[in-house]
Formats: structure tokens, C-alpha cells, sequence
């Protein structure tokens, strides 16, 4: 570009920074060189000693004491050329080519004086540059070529206080540069994870193969609000947050995440888009991922590459074996660990963050485990019956073990499902909201999952036909077979000796659990019985003891 040179801002920052020091220079000393000037005590040591200590020669100071005697303590700045609002909106619409704007401002006067009419004056092209430099700042100028997002590099930011351990988590989507392979196709992973902003510790992060959604939501905040797994690769991190800040995306501002969340009473906040300073723990989360694990693996296509071609790929990296999915993931959660357990930071004074967070005495809410189940996965709102194929649900039938005896054909419920995860389903009672169990679908059941089936059937069926069996032996008459026409004889049957027996000792049993034998005591045996020492012991204390009648 014909006027990019202004570009470089190195020595325009060097020169402001010389006369932002001479002007300072000249001010400190005024006031000094005044004072001493009004009382009399001024010499030409003491404007040597200044002229010295700001690199100006004896007569530039005392040019500024005469300056300071008529009143005019700050320099007199000469008249330039500079760039008002009309000029920076012409640099703009030429996008930063100064070289462009200057010409065009050559014709214009060129045309002026043609017609006859009063032409501006037009500077020369380095001193429309140099207007450039002092009157617009680096932000600005990086705005003429780049835009908004080149302006915001130059931007400061604050930092939030740091606070204590689960007051606020920070959730984003990361897309990973790494091509893996899925079923013979490659693709590009997808990671959401949340982290704990306190002690920059990882709660939960879920993979997806595509662009992530509400599953992928859903799945890695039900791992990072669990603490089920201490050995995991997330250790005893998680618990309820007090707010999780996350950007405008259409899948985190979703109704199911609210919901979810909201049922916790966990509040949303909702950043501004393509603001990632507002949540810079988890923005630096993904950079540290990209630099430290990412770009390690194979296939990592952000590597850099010998051909001038934009965005083309060295060779080596197209003639690498593709890592597999799985594999992957597996890596990503001991990477995690590793982030977790073993990386040292400069903001937690040298510590781990799993070390930063077990020093936090903070106390940590954990979640019940059928209500996580239950809140975290989407609910359409509809009522179900339980019909003797299951539960219908996007015309297709769901079954599950638990339905053999332990649901009732017409029982009303909900169902509860992982958004894109048609397979499988969470039932719940509708009346009363009581988790009955999960249900699959009942044409793409596994073998294991038909194993389950057939074990509770014959479960069922043995409990009934042992509970008819013994009903039978208690209700069933049997009779003994006859020769003759007559009356069998029904067997089983008793004897009027027996029944008066059997009566006799129900009779002697009732008198006996009406006995009270404490209540009398037993007379001790003749001493010259042959009697247990421990008896003799307890006749011997007997005797010994003092009648009621005589005093102790």
C-alpha cells in the first residue's frame, strides 16, 4: 500500500515520548526557575544546571524564564496541518492509503483553481503523514485497515477480583484444530468445558465430532455439577456455582440450559458477543489447550507450512495416520488431569489448581443425584401412557427391564432425553415425578440389554408360579379316589382325637404366654443337694441377705 509507512509506529512513539519528556522537563523547571527568579536568587548556575538535565542549550531556557515572566508557562505550539473528522472519514473511506487521500486532495485543488475559485491550500504527502501519526492514536490507525478487531488489540482490560472457589464458572465452546478420524471420515472435534474461574480448575468438558449443541451443553454440566468420580479426570471438582457467565450463543441461551440451570437456581449471565475479555479464564483455557496439547498431535492443521498458498498445509502433516476418535478423547481427559493436578500457575502463586482448590475452605453444595438426572436433560412437556409396547415417543417405541412388574399398563408419565440422543430415554412418573428407570428403543436393543429382558420375564414368571404354588397347597382340596358310588373321602382331613389333641396344646399355649414367672420366685434347692456353683454362689448371697423385717 502506497502510504503504509505510517504504519510503523516505532519511532513516531519514540519522538512523542522525547517531547512528552521535554514538556514535562520545561514545566518542573518553570515552576522552579519562577520561584527562584521572584525572590531574587536566580543565576546563570542554576538555568546551566536545568539546561543541562533537560539536553537544551543556556538560551532555550532562558528563552522559557522569559516566557514564564509574561505569563506563558506552557510551550507555543506552531501551527500545523491536522486531521479533522472530515479528513478521517476521506482516510477511512480510502482505507488508511494516505498516498490516495492525498492525491485526491491535489485534484480537488487542481479543479478549485481551474474554476477560478479559492483553493486550499494542500499539505505535502509527509506532512499528511505526520498529521497522521500525532492526531490519530494506535487504535485508530489500526482501525483504518483492520477494522473493529484490529482496533481492539490495542484496547486495555480489566481484571476481575479474584474470588473464592465455585462463585463463578465460565463455560465456551472450543473448535480443535485436529483432524481425527470417525468411522473412516475425518473431522474436526468440538470441546465445551467449564471451569471454575477462582482457581482455574476444570469441572466437566464434553467432545462432540460436530459443531456442539445442546447435548454436548448438557452432558458437560452434568459432569462438572457431579462429584461421583474423585479418581476421575476431574477429581472432587464440581459442585453448584453461584453464577456461570457464558457468551450470546443460541445453544448456551437455550431453553433447556436455562432451564436446567434455573431449576439450581444457578443465574445465567449472558455476556456480549465477540467479547472474550469479559470471560478471559476460559478464553485462556482454550489458548493454553491449543499451545500446550494441541498442537502436538497429528493433523494439527494450524502448524506452519512451507507453501505461500493462504491457509494450504505442508505435506508431512497430510501424510500423517489421523488419530481415532476415541483416542483422542482419551488423551483430552488426561490432558485435563494433567491441567488439573500437575500445571503450575504465576496467578495461583506456584499452586495446581486442584491444590488452589482443596486450600479453599469454601464450603461446596453438591446436587442430588436424580435431580441432576432428572434437570439436566430436556423435557417436551407432553404426558405419556404406558402402554404394554412401552413408551411412544417420536413415533417410535422405548422399553426398558423395569417395565416387567414394576410399571402398571396405563401408568401416566414424562420423559426426559439428551437433545440429538434418540436412543435412549429417562421415564418418570407423572403424578408424583419418581425416576422409574431408563427405556431404549425396542427394535435396536442390544444383546446385553435383550439378556436383561428375558431375566426379568423369567424373574417374574418364577415369582408368580412359586406365589401360586404355595397359594394352591393351602386352598386346593384333594379327595382319595373311590371304586364304588360314594362320597370320596377328603384327605388332609383330621381325626376327633387329633383336633381335641391339637386344641388341648393351643389351650396350654395360650397359659403359657400369660405366665408370669418373675413374679414369684422360685424356692432355692436343700443344701444337700448336689447343685452348679454358680447356684450354690447364688444361695449362699440368699441366706446371707437380711430379712425384710430386720434393719440393715
Amino acid at each position: 500500500m502506497a502510504g503504509a509507512k505510517w504504519f510503523d509506529t516505532a519511532g513516531a512513539a519514540e519522538a512523542a515520548f522525547v517531547v512528552g519528556e521535554r514538556r514535562l522537563g520545561r514545566r518542573q523547571a518553570m515552576s522552579r526557575l519562577l520561584a527562584l527568579d521572584g525572590r531574587g536568587e536566580l543565576t546563570t548556575a542554576h538555568v546551566r544546571l536545568v539546561a543541562a538535565s533537560a539536553g537544551v542549550s543556556l538560551r532555550t531556557v532562558w528563552r522559557w524564564v522569559e516566557d514564564g515572566r509574561q505569563g506563558r508557562l506552557e510551550p507555543t505550539e506552531r501551527p500545523r496541518f491536522r486531521i479533522d473528522e472530515v479528513l478521517h472519514a476521506r482516510l477511512v473511506a480510502w482505507c488508511g492509503n494516505a498516498a490516495a487521500l492525498h492525491r485526491e486532495l491535489v485534484a480537488e485543488a487542481a479543479v478549485a483553481r481551474a474554476k477560478g475559485e479559492d483553493a486550499p491550500e494542500v499539505p505535502s504527502l509527509a506532512t499528511l503523514h505526520r498529521a497522521i501519526r500525532l492526531d490519530l492514536n494506535p487504535g485508530q490507525r489500526a482501525a483504518l485497515k483492520g477494522g473493529e478487531r484490529a482496533r481492539r488489540r490495542h484496547d486495555v482490560h480489566l481484571r476481575r477480583p479474584r474470588q473464592w472457589r465455585n462463585a463463578c464458572w465460565e463455560a465456551d465452546h472450543k473448535h480443535v484444530p485436529v483432524e481425527v478420524d470417525l468411522e473412516g471420515e475425518l473431522v474436526f472435534p468440538w470441546v465445551t468445558w467449564f471451569i471454575d474461574c477462582a482457581t482455574n480448575a476444570v469441572a466437566g468438558a464434553a467432545v462432540t465430532p460436530h459443531q456442539p449443541s445442546r447435548d454436548a451443553i448438557l452432558a458437560g454440566l452434568r459432569i462438572a455439577l457431579s462429584r461421583d468420580e474423585p479418581d476421575g479426570p476431574y477429581g472432587p471438582i464440581g459442585g453448584l456455582p453461584s453464577l456461570v457467565r457464558i457468551d450470546r450463543g443460541a445453544d448456551f441461551l437455550s431453553h433447556t440450559v436455562a432451564e436446567a440451570l434455573g431449576h439450581f437456581a444457578v443465574p445465567v449471565q449472558d455476556l456480549p458477543p465477540y467479547r472474550p475479555e469479559l470471560k478471559g479464564t476460559v478464553e485462556n483455557l482454550n489458548k493454553c489447550a491449543e499451545k500446550m496439547f494441541f498442537a502436538a498431535l497429528p493433523r494439527y492443521t494450524h502448524a506452519p507450512s512451507l507453501r505461500l498458498r493462504p491457509g494450504a498445509r505442508s505435506p508431512f502433516i497430510q501424510e500423517t495416520v489421523p488419530l481415532p476418535f476415541t483416542e483422542f478423547v482419551r488423551l483430552l481427559l488426561q490432558w485435563t488431569t494433567w491441567w488439573n493436578t500437575e500445571h503450575t500457575s504465576q496467578a495461583l502463586s506456584g499452586r495446581t489448581p486442584l491444590e488452589a482448590w482443596r486450600a479453599d475452605p469454601t464450603p461446596i453444595e453438591d446436587v442430588d443425584r436424580d435431580l441432576l438426572r432428572r434437570f439436566t436433560l430436556a423435557d417436551d412437556g407432553r404426558v405419556r401412557t404406558l402402554t404394554a409396547s412401552g413408551v411412544r415417543w417420536k413415533n417410535r417405541y422405548y422399553v426398558g427391564e423395569w417395565m416387567h412388574g414394576g410399571a402398571e399398563v396405563g401408568t401416566k408419565v414424562h420423559i426426559r432425553f439428551i437433545p440429538h440422543h434418540d436412543h435412549e430415554i429417562e421415564v418418570f412418573d407423572a403424578a408424583s415425578g419418581k425416576h422409574l428407570g431408563p427405556a431404549h428403543l425396542a427394535d435396536e436393543a442390544t444383546v446385553e440389554q435383550r439378556k436383561a429382558h428375558r431375566r426379568r420375564k423369567d424373574a417374574e414368571k418364577g415369582r408368580l408360579a412359586r406365589a401360586l404354588s404355595a397359594a394352591s397347597r393351602h386352598t386346593r382340596t384333594r379327595y382319595a379316589a373311590v371304586t364304588e358310588a360314594r362320597q370320596p373321602k377328603r384327605l388332609g382331613t383330621l381325626s376327633a382325637a387329633e383336633a381335641d389333641r391339637e386344641l388341648s396344646e393351643a389351650r396350654l399355649g395360650d397359659a403359657a404366654e400369660w405366665a408370669l414367672p418373675d413374679l414369684i420366685a422360685p424356692a432355692l434347692p436343700p443344701s444337700h443337694w448336689r447343685t452348679p456353683a454358680a447356684l450354690r454362689t447364688k444361695q449362699g448371697d440368699s441366706l446371707n441377705a437380711p430379712d425384710e423385717g430386720e434393719d440393715g
